[in-house]
């Protein structure tokens, strides 16, 4: 990515737990790639919109996939669609021993600009290779690519990566001083997102991809994901 950090504006300053915040280019882009899908905010004819759909990053662009007649596509046409899309990867729920300092640990990206729609047929292309790819690397090469007229139903919305912000809890709980004696059990419940077994389709005989998980598999997060963090509070 072409600079450490991005920028600081009012839009990516949070208000409160500031020690949560990070604006690292590697970390945000870390998040994104490790996320199957994001939400995608806009607003239309003056009403609100969230949408999760897939996604996919290439260098300093995040490529959001879509229908040529949904709204954002059909919004973002000309001058571009200003949005909010949003990558969340909740990795545990935090029980304390008071109802306030229940909490969960996450990590998350918000990212703010001007989707535009991608008319450019080479970058469409690789965008949706690289969404195809998000599945497992290497399926673009190892399925049939788009007919020119699927290739012209599919819609790609391109957002530039230039102001973005991370936040993320890590720890345990973080229960007040006086009710650390309290009867009560706390911790760290820890989540994850596992692949199954592959379940071939009917009349598949081909085995499976390498590039797919043979059976279940452990798929906790990647250490360079996560944010260094302060003490957590709730």
């Amino acid at each position: 990515m072409t600079t450490e950090t991005f920028p600081t504006t009012p839009r990516t300053t949070p208000h409160r737990k500031r020690d949560r915040v990070s604006y690292q280019r590697a970390t945000a882009a870390a998040i994104i790639d490790e996320a199957l899908y994001c939400h995608l905010g806009f607003v239309v004819d003056g009403e609100p919109r969230v949408l999760p759909t897939l996604h996919a990053r290439i260098d300093d662009t995040l490529y959001l996939h879509g229908s040529t007649g949904s709204g954002p596509m059909l919004a973002a046409r000309g001058a571009g669609l200003r949005v909010c899309v949003t990558v969340t990867h909740l990795d545990a729920l935090v029980l304390a021993r008071s109802w306030t300092h229940h909490s969960v640990n996450y990590r998350s990206v918000v990212v703010h600009g001007v989707a535009h729609l991608v008319t450019n047929e080479d970058e469409k292309w690789r965008a949706l290779a690289a969404l195809v790819d998000k599945v497992g690397n290497g399926r673009s090469a190892d399925s049939r690519p788009p007919t020119p007229k699927e290739l012209a139903e599919v819609a790609v919305l391109a957002i530039t990566l230039r102001e973005a912000s991370v936040k993320a809890r890590l720890g345990g709980a973080a229960d007040d001083e006086e009710d650390l004696a309290l009867p009560y059990w706390a911790g760290v419940i820890p989540l994850r997102l596992t692949p199954g077994r592959p379940q071939p389709d009917k009349g598949v005989r081909v085995p499976v991809p390498a590039y797919l998980p043979a059976s279940d598999c452990d798929a906790r997060p990647p250490a360079d994901a996560r944010v260094t963090a302060g003490p957590d509070s709730g």
